[in-house]
């Protein structure tokens, strides 16, 4: 390779990198209008006839922009999170799903798109604005974006705490269904399993729906479980896992020690594990991403990724 070739490989890669957010709000775009779905409820490769045809039922009195949509999608399509192709006997160009796409699927129970509306929403968004800030004066950049950290925004703003929720519950659906495989003897003899930072109690319904045996507590903050649904062998309970953590046999935390620094996860170690001390064979699970940054594993990146969100975010 001759050394403008490489020089301009350079210059592409920046190009690339500056602009990575446009694959993003790409994605969101197809997310928010639906287009997944659109897709497979044809059964079918569907044209971008049938899709803006689906668009108008489905929104305003306005019709959608063909043209902006064919230009969203021909990205996307690149991206390979849809396909396109011509079909012979009508002449036109039709799309179709791929293995990207239908983890997009709001009827699939691994649905990832409450989690990309979530990362992609304004609020979440502006907190990166914010890092070379932070990094010079050693602040916070959610704070510095907001004025609060991102449990207070979410205790006052409903449609945040809403959105937080649902892309916490579309990320651990995944996460358990993995863990009830290569964890299952795990609850053996375990009679009573608390989940620190359950959230709506997501976690908490596998694994009790898989051990019916096991007494389950969501434990989050007031607010927080104030909003969860009944769910058989599940007690809500609301409380400050800083000052206290009901007793169980068994603490799970799941994507929760990550959110905050050494000291404040000393805290919460030390009550785990008064929770735990009366208990005979009482067990502390924590499951979270292991980063490997000179790893090449399928979720390696992601887990870097993973660590800036909480930089921005936490």
């Amino acid at each position: 390779m001759d050394i403008e070739e490489e020089r301009l490989k350079g210059q592409a890669e920046i190009w690339e990198h500056m602009f990575a957010f446009v694959d993003s709000m790409a994605l969101k775009c197809a997310v928010e209008l639906g287009i997944p779905d659109i897709i497979n409820s044809h059964g079918r490769p569907a044209t971008m006839s049938e899709i803006i045809s689906s668009l108008r039922t489905t929104t305003s009195s306005s019709t959608p922009n063909v043209d902006y949509l064919t230009r969203v999608m021909r990205l996307l399509v690149h991206k390979r999170l849809f396909t396109s192709q011509l079909h012979q006997e009508n002449n036109q160009i039709v799309y179709d799903l791929t293995r990207s796409s239908k983890w997009l699927l709001k009827d699939s129970k691994f649905n990832l798109s409450p989690l990309v509306l979530f990362e992609t929403s304004p609020k979440t968004q502006k907190p990166w604005q914010y890092l070379g800030k932070c990094v010079q004066e050693n602040g916070f950049p959610f704070e510095s974006a907001h004025g609060c950290r991102i449990w207070d925004l979410a205790l006052a703003d409903t449609d945040f705490n809403k959105k937080l929720n649902g892309a916490m519950q579309s990320m651990t659906i995944l996460i358990i269904n993995e863990m009830l495989i290569e964890y299952k003897d795990g609850f053996n003899g375990i009679r009573s399993v608390v989940d620190v930072g359950g959230g709506t109690g997501t976690l908490l319904a596998e694994i009790v729906g898989a051990n019916p045996h096991i007494q389950g507590i969501n434990f989050d903050l007031p607010h927080v479980v104030a909003t969860c649904p009944d769910i058989p062998g599940v007690k809500h309970a609301g409380g400050d896992m800083f000052v206290s953590i009901p007793e169980a046999d068994a603490v799970i935390m799941k994507s929760l020690l990550h959110d905050w620094t050494d000291e404040d996860c000393t805290k919460i170690l030390k009550n785990c594990y008064k929770a735990i001390t009366n208990k005979k064979n009482g067990k502390v699970v924590i499951v979270e991403f292991v980063l490997r940054p000179e790893g090449n594993g399928l979720f390696d990146k992601t887990g870097l990724i993973l660590d800036m969100v909480m930089l921005a975010h936490t």
